[in-house]
């Protein structure tokens, strides 16, 4: 036997196929719950539509490091790297943002960059994919902060000679 659905709540099918679903307490408004049905994410949203108060999801800041991530996303150079080599990046990048998203962009700096080079020292290919993708990031990266990063990541400066 399905389980039954919770309360309130209403499915609809677009014109396009898609399944919406909705939540509509007596005869107020509608309020379209975004989630795949069954998530956590659904629960969440739908607790909040019956409170009154829909969740948004949480946009970053036009100054913020995972901003200007989002917007590097955005990119051709970016829709440009193979799959693979994005896949490895936005793995590098979803930890960065959650060490350092929420902090504005210009903070960046040497000390920053080599932190989290340091963090990663036990692996060392990490260490140096780490290195590749903020190489990467700071050529789409705008000119104002263009010069701080790339002191910043001047690679040739941190390999060691061999002759």
């Amino acid at each position: 036997m399905p389980r039954p659905r919770p309360p309130h709540l209403q499915r609809e099918t677009t014109r396009h196929g898609k399944t919406a679903w909705y939540v509509r307490l007596d005869r107020g408004r509608r309020v379209r719950i975004r989630a795949e049905y069954g998530t956590p994410e659904f629960d969440v949203e739908y607790r909040a539509a019956l409170a009154g108060a829909p969740v948004r999801k949480a946009v970053p800041s036009c100054s913020t490091l995972a901003w200007l991530l989002a917007r590097y996303r955005e990119t051709t150079a970016w829709s440009g790297l193979s799959a693979v080599t994005r896949r490895r990046r936005d793995n590098i990048f979803k930890g960065v943002i959650e060490t350092a998203g929420h902090s504005p962009y210009a903070r960046i700096t040497q000390d920053t960059i080599l932190a989290g080079k340091a963090r990663r020292a036990a692996t060392p290919h990490q260490a140096r994919h780490f290195l590749d993708a903020m190489r990467g990031f700071t050529l789409e990266v705008p000119v104002i902060i263009l010069p701080v990063l790339q002191r910043t990541l001047d690679w040739r400066s941190q390999l060691h000679c061999w002759r």
